[in-house]
């Protein structure tokens, strides 16, 4: 199974240039945790995480007004494309040391954000499904049908 068909196409994203607040604005109101930065050509190329605000931010004494995402931003995130496999995206993943990585097109322009939280919703339904078939198939549920 490739990433295509798992990561959310939904990606909140941030701009080089704009403000720490800003960014920080809309991770609250979006209700997320990271955002990917992004090139004029929608190429990612940095991460901002809640926890980068936190350190780089506001446990550094910086203005958050005055602080652009590029300085506080994760650069040169690890990308995965659509057509890479759900294994060597998460091997990928593990030897980056992360829990998201966002998922580029032919061109290298964001398509997605890939996350554990997506593999485990993934997972979880298909042992659920597993399961299901394992009790409907066992010797005490065919004597009760």
């Amino acid at each position: 199974m490739s990433v295509k068909a798992i990561c959310a196409k939904s990606v909140d994203t941030a701009s080089p240039e704009e403000s720490a607040q800003s960014a920080a604005s809309r991770m609250h109101d979006r209700k997320v945790g990271t955002l990917v930065v992004v090139d004029e050509a929608n190429h990612p190329i940095g991460m901002l995480t809640d926890r980068d605000l936190t350190v780089r931010v506001v446990a550094a004494g910086r203005v958050p007004e005055a602080t652009t995402v590029q300085d506080v931003m994760s650069p040169s995130p690890v990308t995965v494309t659509e057509a890479t496999s759900l294994e060597n995206s998460l091997a990928t993943m593990r030897r980056a040391g992360v829990r998201r990585v966002p998922v580029v097109d032919s061109r290298d322009r964001l398509v997605g954000l890939l996350s554990i939280d997506d593999v485990l919703i993934l997972l979880h339904k298909e042992f659920s499904e597993i399961s299901r078939l394992l009790v409907e198939s066992s010797p005490g549920s065919l004597a009760l049908a």
